[in-house]
């Protein structure tokens, strides 16, 4: 029987993990540091501010499909992984340098943001197909597991590094961490060595491909169930994050210190859920792995609209909600990632890949808009319970009542 070798020794995934590491921690950086250039060095207005935050999910839906229909062509994926980081490196390094110049603008911050966002979109086309060529199918949950690891620390530690480089350089100067942390990542790409061998899909004109990679998600049931779980979780989880900081301000009236440090608990719980994840996988398989880890998901709605009592009581119950509700959420992601290799045709993966990322991320701006108004017209802590019945209600019966429920046998192909 064919033992590969520990994921830790091997060199390509080693290169692989380290740039994603480098690179989240260095978007974390940018993603506190854009705003807060914005806002208070810019003068930046609320519809500005709205349209900063829009730019970088919106490649999504103009380009999302497209680029997994290109990556099914490509038989090399390398290389573009390597330009969109160099590109979003050149990119970032222009906003230190307008600021000296006196030239940067808030439309210069959303075309910045916008270039970068539609980098990440392309990068992430290319690099799902590409992880299959560095990865043996039966160690992908293991290393998809090491990427939400690599994730969790930069959401952990990131905020508190944009902080410190915020006060100390000032906001434009600490995107330089970004821009380096991107050619560090695109260095430590173009050292991977492993073959690429991916079967090009012959071209038959971009529509045709792209409903082919639709219609591979539709039919397929254990693909069309995590899809659709997916776009459930992510747009409750955006009208609750829409919501939650001004609700743990001004209705549980918890200190901006304290809502950070609740934030903190979730990827501290992401860390603690990619450990036990890659180490459960092994014994009960991905479908029940993932199964399991929805029952958890309307966790953390419960418990903040049920949260009252001291200040101290609120923070000790949201952050333990937290911890747990960041390990359901990453072991929930890193069993997705692995289905979906195993489900989707060679031929397919990118576009596959690409669909669900356009109707996942897609609908994250609906699900803000959503939170928003019904909370303008309902308050704010019955639409905590309206995302916990909405997940309860369709994303675990979505997948209770699927194929992924019951053995992870894999597919002959």
């Amino acid at each position: 029987m064919f033992q590969p070798i520990p994921l830790r020794k091997q060199r390509d995934y080693r290169l692989l993990l380290s740039a994603r590491a480098v690179s989240e921690t260095g978007a974390e950086v940018t993603r506190l540091a854009v705003p807060l250039t914005a806002a208070t060095l810019l003068g930046a207005s609320p519809a500005q501010m709205g349209m900063l935050t829009a730019a970088a999910s919106l490649p999504y839906l103009l380009i999302g499909l497209q680029a997994g229909a290109v990556a099914d062509r490509m038989r090399r994926h390398r290389p573009v992984m390597i330009g969109c980081e160099l590109v979003s490196a050149g990119v970032i390094a222009t906003i230190p340098a307008a600021w000296i110049a006196g030239l940067l603008t808030v439309p210069w911050l959303i075309a910045v943001t916008f270039v970068v966002g539609t980098c990440s979109v392309i990068f992430r086309a290319f690099n799902f197909p590409h992880l299959a060529v560095v990865v043996h199918e039966s160690q992908r949950p293991q290393a998809l597991a090491g990427f939400q690891s690599a994730h969790s620390l930069a959401v952990v530690g990131g905020p508190g590094l944009s902080g410190l480089l915020v006060q100390t350089v000032t906001a434009p100067f600490a995107m330089l961490i970004d821009a380096v942390s991107f050619l560090v990542s695109a260095l430590l790409i173009r050292g991977i060595k492993a073959p690429e061998t991916h079967t090009p899909a012959p071209p038959r004109g971009i529509w045709t491909e792209i409903r082919e990679g639709l219609r591979a998600v539709v039919v397929d049931p254990a693909l069309r169930a995590l899809c659709g779980s997916g776009i459930t979780i992510n747009f409750f989880g955006s009208a609750y994050m829409a919501l939650f900081v001004i609700y743990a301000l001004t209705v549980l009236n918890l200190p901006a210190g304290m809502v950070g440090v609740i934030t903190a608990c979730f990827g501290v719980g992401g860390l603690l859920g990619a450990l036990i994840t890659s180490r459960l996988v092994k014994r009960v398989g991905e479908n029940r792995m993932l199964t399991c880890s929805v029952l958890l998901f309307p966790l953390d709605f419960v418990v903040a609209a049920l949260a009252s009592g001291p200040v101290w009581a609120k923070f000790a119950l949201m952050s333990a909600s937290a911890l747990i509700s960041g390990a359901a959420v990453i072991s929930f992601s890193i069993c997705f990632g692995a289905i979906t290799l195993r489900e989707a045709p060679a031929e397919l993966r990118g576009r596959i890949n690409a669909t669900m990322g356009f109707a996942m991320q897609g609908v994250l701006a609906l699900g803000g808009l959503f939170g928003g108004l019904m909370g303008e017209l309902l308050g704010l802590r019955p639409v905590l319970w309206m995302c916990a019945a909405g997940v309860a209600l369709i994303m675990i019966p979505t997948i209770w009542l699927s194929p992924l429920r019951h053995s992870s046998a894999q597919r002959t192909r």
